[in-house]
C-alpha cells in the first residue's frame, strides 16, 4: 500500500463543502430539528468555508428519518441518510465513506459540546498540519459540567485505555471529532467496531501508525435525557479493549499503510543527517573490527576483511537508509543494497589496499597495526560512504517520491 501523501492545506477559494459535519441519531425526534438548526447558524456566522451538515439516521423507529429528510428538503446546506441497522460507528462509516469534503466531522446531536469549539478543532486539519483532531473534556481549560457518575466512569474509562493499550490522546469518547478524508478513506476499511468503541478503534490504530492526533479543550454540559445505555457501552468498550490488546500483543494491528511521506530529509538539515550516519558508522566501525579478528586466523587479513566489510556493508546500507535517509518499505530496497554494495567495492578497494601497503610497507606488522589501519581506513571509506550515499543511492528527487516515514 502507498505511503500518504504529505498533508496540504486546503485551497482557500473552494466552492465544495470543506467540511462535512455528519450527525448520527437514533430516536430524536425531539432535538434533531432544534440542534440542526442551530449548529447551521453557527456556521454559517463563525466558518469561512462552504459546509454541509449530515443527519445519519441509523434505523429510528419514530418521527426522526421523517424531519431529517424534511430539513434535507428546505435547507441547501443540510442532508440526511438513512441506515436500516443501528450503531454510531456504522453510520459514521457510512456517511464519512460517501462525503467529498477534505475535512469530516461529527457531534452528538444533543450539542453538550459549546459549538465556539468547532473552528478550533478542524482548524489544523484545513491548514494541513494534524490528520485528526478530538475535542476533550479532561484537557486543562475544559469546562465541564456533568454528574459524578458519568464523571467517574468517563475517568475510570480513559485511565484504563492509558494503562492498557498505552494511549496518548486524553479523551476517546467525546462526541466531537474531525478527520482528514485522506486519512479517513485508509482508517475506516481497518475499525471493525460498528458501535460507540468505533471512536477508541480508530483513534487507537492513528496513533500506532503515528498519525498526528490534535486536541482541542472544551465547554461541556452533560445532556441529563441522554439515551446512553452506560452499562451496554461500557461491556461493549471493555470487549473492545480486550480485542484491541490482543491485536497489539499480536503485532496485528492493522496500521500498516497509514504512515506520511516524510518531507525531503534533506531538508531536515545536514547536520541531523550526519550525526545519525556517524552513530551508524560508528556501530559498523566497531562491528567491522570485532568481525576482522574473529575471522583473521582462518581467513588471513585480506579475507577476514572483506567478508567483514561485506556483512557490515549489507547492514549498514540498510540502517542508513532508515534510518539517515528516511526511507521505509519495500520500494527501491533492492536497488539501494545493489548501489550500496557498489560503495562497498570502493570501500573494500581502499581498506585493502592500505592493508596491502602497511604489508609492504613492514612485512612484519603486529595485529594491532593492522586495526590500526583499518580504522584509519574505515574512517576515510566512511565520509566517502556518506558522499556516495546521500548523491548517488538515496538521492533527494528519489527520496520525495519513495519516502515513507511518520510526518
Amino acid at each position: 500500500m502507498t505511503p500518504l501523501p504529505l498533508r496540504t492545506p486546503v485551497k482557500a477559494q473552494h466552492h465544495e463543502p470543506v467540511l462535512d459535519v455528519v450527525v448520527p441519531v437514533f430516536n430524536e425526534e425531539r432535538d434533531l430539528e432544534p440542534s440542526v438548526l442551530r449548529l447551521r447558524t453557527h456556521l454559517r456566522e463563525t466558518f469561512p468555508y462552504p459546509f454541509r451538515i449530515t443527519v445519519a439516521d441509523n434505523a429510528s423507529t419514530d418521527a426522526t428519518p421523517v424531519i431529517a429528510a424534511r430539513l434535507a428538503a428546505e435547507l441547501p446546506e443540510v442532508q440526511c441518510v438513512r441506515l436500516a441497522e443501528k450503531g454510531r460507528g456504522r453510520a459514521l462509516r457510512t456517511a464519512w465513506s460517501a462525503s467529498p469534503a477534505p475535512v469530516l466531522a461529527y457531534l452528538d446531536v444533543d450539542l453538550s459540546t459549546d459549538l465556539a469549539a468547532m473552528l478550533p478543532l478542524v482548524a489544523p486539519l484545513i491548514s494541513g498540519h494534524s490528520d485528526i483532531a478530538i475535542g476533550t473534556r479532561l484537557a486543562r481549560g475544559s469546562r465541564v459540567v456533568r454528574g459524578p457518575r458519568r464523571e467517574v466512569i468517563s475517568r475510570c474509562y480513559n485511565a484504563l485505555l492509558r494503562s492498557t493499550l498505552a494511549v496518548g490522546f486524553s479523551d476517546a469518547q467525546c462526541g466531537f471529532k474531525a478527520v482528514r478524508r485522506d486519512v479517513a478513506e485508509r482508517l475506516l476499511p481497518l475499525v471493525k467496531d460498528s458501535g460507540w468503541f468505533f471512536d477508541t478503534e480508530l483513534l487507537v490504530i492513528a496513533e500506532r501508525a503515528g498519525l498526528r492526533i490534535h486536541e482541542v479543550p472544551v465547554d461541556w454540559v452533560d445532556d441529563p435525557d441522554s439515551r446512553v445505555d452506560l452499562m451496554a457501552t461500557a461491556l461493549a468498550d471493555l470487549r473492545g479493549i480486550a480485542r484491541i490488546g490482543r491485536d497489539l500483543g499480536r503485532g496485528a494491528l492493522p496500521a500498516a499503510g497509514l504512515r506520511r511521506r516524510a518531507a525531503d530529509p534533506v531538508r531536515a538539515g545536514l547536520a541531523g543527517q550526519l550525526l545519525r550516519f556517524a552513530a551508524v558508522g560508528a556501530v559498523s566501525t566497531v562491528v567491522h573490527v570485532l568481525l576482522y579478528t574473529v575471522l583473521r586466523p582462518a581467513a588471513g587479513s585480506q579475507g577476514a576483511n572483506a567478508l567483514a566489510l561485506l556483512a557490515c556493508a549489507l547492514a549498514n546500507t540498510a540502517a542508513n537508509r532508515r534510518l539517515t535517509f528516511g526511507l521505509r518499505g519495500r520500494d527501491g530496497a533492492l536497488r539501494h543494497q545493489t548501489k550500496g554494495l557498489l560503495v562497498f567495492v570502493i570501500g573494500l578497494a581502499l581498506t585493502s589496499g592500505s592493508l596491502a601497503a602497511l604489508h609492504h610497507a613492514a612485512p612484519g606488522a603486529s595485529h594491532g597495526a593492522e586495526v590500526g589501519i583499518l580504522v584509519t581506513a574505515n574512517l576515510a571509506a566512511t565520509l566517502l560512504r556518506f558522499l556516495l550515499l546521500r548523491a548517488w543511492v538515496f538521492p533527494a528527487v528519489r527520496r520525495r517520491r519513495t519516502g515513507d516515514v511518520t510526518a
